[in-house]
């Protein structure tokens, strides 16, 4: 099933289960949808799913940074409000890799492209990006392979 029409099976539920919170970031999620899907330049047969990925990560992004700002700011109910819709679109994007699993995994990369040290941060980056879409924070996948570049002892 596409992720619109799950979204609007979930939606059905929020609204006959009265829960405004996944009520609230469903709706937000078909919004992005219907957006990307009537923006010029789009297919007629709607989003692939490499495009559902991304807009779901965006979402979650969003969530997560706003989560942050009112963290810094003590808004700790608008905090809740954020990391609870976070929850929810967390339940349709891919399992997130454990900090383990993304060492592992970008270890393998590092030795498949031949990287040396922190000059070929980009080469490895743009493979790292490819290959774990979806399973862990681009952020986060940065930071890990910055630190094994620059301790080559892997």
């Amino acid at each position: 099933m596409a992720l619109k029409e799950t979204i609007d099976a979930g939606i059905k539920q929020a609204m006959l289960a009265k829960d405004k919170t996944r009520l609230l970031a469903l709706r937000s999620i078909k919004s992005q949808i219907l957006v990307a899907e009537t923006a010029e330049g789009a297919s007629a047969t709607g989003l692939t799913a490499d495009q559902e990925l991304k807009l779901l990560n965006k979402a979650a992004k969003q969530r997560r940074d706003s989560a942050a700002t009112y963290k810094e700011q003590f808004r700790s109910d608008l905090e809740e409000t954020e990391l609870a819709e976070l929850a929810i679109i967390e339940e349709f994007l891919p399992q997130q890799l454990t900090e383990g699993e993304l060492v592992e995994k970008l270890v393998g990369i590092i030795q498949r492209t031949g990287a040396k040290g922190p000059s070929d941060l980009g080469k490895v980056m743009g493979v790292a990006a490819r290959e774990l879409s979806g399973q862990a924070d681009g952020k986060r996948i940065s930071e890990v392979v910055n630190m094994l570049l620059n301790n080559t002892d892997f």
